[in-house]
């Protein structure tokens, strides 16, 4: 993971560098001449003035080839601004898995999250200093995970209480053309606590297993760029670097650590926006074979509304 880290690390500082000196130089296009969605997967370092509402509900399905199976879900950011600074949001979600063989889940609710979001520093021109925020974000155990019976695709919840605190930063940056160019570097780290874990369940268990589980920390880091092609079009695009820490299962038949897993994704997408405060995004996360990670393609679209 640390010779992973590093380079990464390295090459997202540079080009950042680069991005935010080329910012305070050049400045040929008012922002206002270019609206916004957001890209797939990096949410935004930006806040809601207070008052306003926003909701963002998206649609996907994760088809994973090496199991047969379509992952249907939904998730839904509702985030209110309590003041210019200082938001606060629910992300409530759900799921539903179709799979050959092993026989497919019905409708299900996922574990939902609670998220409060505070911004230090707003973009300002003629600054290479970028917009800085502090997200808190806790995912209440409120999905399926255990006693899952004949349907082991029923998990959509990890049965754990778990916190997540990231560092959101965004910068933009003017071309040679006159457009402009949105970047967001996102680091995050997660840890959770136990799961007292019975029978079939989404760590690998059998009927008639009964004991815990203690999931490990998760780190990510997220670059994303979008380029406005015109005022309503913008294509948008995710790089991501995932790692989790490993698993360990205990119970009446014995100890299993599940490994770790490392885990890259590209997601490239199109917005289009109607207005300044209402866009919709759709495009694919690709994921490739990573250590203990099965690829997968994800198609997804999402709508963007503020008020």
């Amino acid at each position: 993971m640390q010779r992973l880290l590093v380079p990464i690390a390295a090459l997202l500082l540079a080009l950042w560098s680069i991005a935010s000196a080329h910012a305070a130089q050049q400045q040929d296009e008012a922002l206002s001449d270019a609206w916004w969605t957001g890209p797939l997967l990096a949410p935004s370092a930006g806040t809601l003035p207070a008052g306003h509402v926003l909701v963002e509900p998206y649609l996907y399905d994760v088809v994973t080839p090496a199991s047969h199976t379509n992952g249907y879900g939904s998730l839904t950011y509702v985030i209110y601004g309590v003041t210019d600074r200082f938001n606060v949001g629910l992300v409530p979600t759900a799921g539903y898995t179709v799979a050959s063989g092993a026989g497919s889940s019905g409708a299900g609710l996922g574990d939902w999250s609670v998220l409060a979001q505070y911004r230090f520093t707003s973009f300002r021109r003629g600054s290479g200093t970028p917009m800085l925020s502090l997200n808190l974000e806790e995912t209440l155990p409120t999905g399926h995970y255990d006693d899952l019976g004949a349907h082991p695709n029923g998990g959509f919840g990890a049965g754990v209480y778990t916190t997540k605190i990231s560092l959101y930063s965004q910068t933009y940056a003017w071309l040679g053309n006159g457009r402009i160019l949105r970047l967001r570097l996102n680091l995050s780290h997660a840890f959770s606590g136990s799961a007292n874990v019975r029978g079939v369940s989404v760590y690998g268990t059998t009927a008639g297993f009964a004991g815990s589980a203690y999931p490990g920390p998760s780190t990510v880091i997220d670059a994303a760029a979008e380029y406005s092609i015109t005022r309503n079009w913008v294509a948008a695009s995710d790089v991501v670097y995932g790692y989790n820490a490993n698993t360990y299962v205990n119970g009446n038949t014995g100890a299993v650590t599940l490994g770790g897993s490392n885990s890259f994704a590209f997601a490239p997408a199109l917005e289009y926006n109607w207005t300044a405060n209402a866009g919709v995004i759709f495009g694919v996360r690709v994921i490739p074979t990573a250590r203990n990670t099965a690829s997968s393609i994800t198609p997804v679209v999402a709508i963007n509304m503020v008020r």
